[in-house]
């Protein structure tokens, strides 16, 4: 079986399994790639259509590996008035990292944020994002 397969296996049975077994797709190859699709569609009697139609929705998911290691940083309203519009204008170039904008990583009392993996940050200021962005490069 193939990896794709047995996400989908673990799937099995679950109400509105399509997300999740994207999700697992995504964490586990770090792209949905056009296979995951075929396979997906046919495992749940969906059309390719479908499934790529929520694939290039949200922008959790991505049809290409990014070569870049990610930052996704809040520009939601909460972050936007505790000063990441500031943040994003000095935004240092670097090589390697790619910053990517999300709304919402659900620590709006605490922002700016931004997520690098699964490891949230907050309170974020221009030198904190830039050693962040340094650290990873």
């Amino acid at each position: 079986m193939t990896r794709i397969e047995t996400i989908i296996a673990a799937h099995a049975g679950r109400e509105g399994p399509l997300l999740p077994i994207l999700h697992d797709v995504q964490a586990a190859l770090g792209h949905v790639p056009e296979e995951a699709v075929r396979t997906i569609a046919q495992a749940l009697n969906l059309s390719r259509a479908e499934v790529h139609g929520v694939v290039s929705f949200y922008h959790d998911f991505h049809s290409a590996p990014e070569p870049r290691k990610v930052v996704k940083l809040c520009r939601a309203e909460a972050c936007q008035a505790r000063g990441v519009e500031a943040l994003v204008r000095d935004l240092p170039d670097v090589a390697g990292v790619k910053v990517e904008t999300v709304y919402c990583l659900g620590l709006c009392s605490v922002g700016p944020n931004a997520m690098v993996g699964d490891t949230l940050h907050a309170r974020l200021d221009a030198a904190r994002l830039g050693q962040l962005m340094a650290d990873m490069a």
